[in-house]
């Protein structure tokens, strides 16, 4: 299943400033306004890159999370009598 893409909204405001900046410093080394195209262009390789870096943490987190659920104890025996209830079937 693949995640949708990132939007601006769903960004945090850290990650909108380091987009800003990062259109700042393509407008500064072209000398000039970036075209619409250069704009998104910039954009895509930076929500590409976070939904990666998003995608690497989930995966951490998912991992984390499969090592740390409930294990039952295997040395235990099954006890029939400790699973059925006294009155039987009803």
């Amino acid at each position: 299943m693949s995640t949708p893409r990132l939007t601006q909204k769903d960004m945090t405001e850290g990650e909108q400033r380091e987009l800003k900046t990062l259109l700042d410093r393509a407008r500064i080394a072209h000398g000039r306004a970036l075209t619409n195209a250069e704009t998104n262009q910039v954009k895509k390789e930076y929500i590409d890159k976070l939904m990666a870096e998003r995608e690497v943490e989930a995966k951490k987190a998912r991992k984390l999370k499969k090592a740390q659920a409930y294990k039952p104890d295997k040395e235990s025996t099954f006890s029939w009598t400790a699973n059925t209830s006294p009155r039987g079937r009803r």
